[in-house]
């Protein structure tokens, strides 16, 4: 399984960005995926994700409102919508794998993991 993360860039707060996850392999509608950030200096930590029918979604409480993740399981890529960035957003932006037809969010249940893709937000 390999997941390819695209789209960050800088972009000014209250601006918006769209990353993208393409992933190999078989079974990527069989999987809740997620997507996860690390800011300079802090642990990883969730950000949201999407069953693996993209029946339900769930979102840290800091992107609530702001973020929308979606997948289009015909083309074995996840997105994550990002509307009114803060400069607190700044992060490196991490797709992962978790569990077949499971819905966990923690970190120890993603086994697979993008490359990141750095999203720089100004003031």
């Amino acid at each position: 399984v390999q997941l390819q993360a695209s789209g960050g860039g800088l972009v000014q707060a209250g601006g918006s960005l769209r990353l993208s996850c393409a992933a190999s392999g078989r079974f990527f509608s069989s999987y809740t995926m997620s997507w996860f950030c690390q800011a300079p200096g802090k642990e990883r930590e969730f950000v949201g994700g999407i069953t693996w029918s993209g029946g339900s979604t769930n979102y840290a409480d800091f992107v609530k409102g702001r973020f929308t993740i979606s997948r289009d399981n015909a083309r074995n890529t996840l997105y994550l919508q990002m509307n009114s960035l803060k400069p607190e957003d700044t992060a490196v932006y991490y797709c992962a794998r978790g569990l077949r037809y499971l819905a966990t969010w923690g970190t120890d249940d993603y086994a697979y993991w993008g490359q990141g893709t750095l999203v720089t937000v100004s003031s």
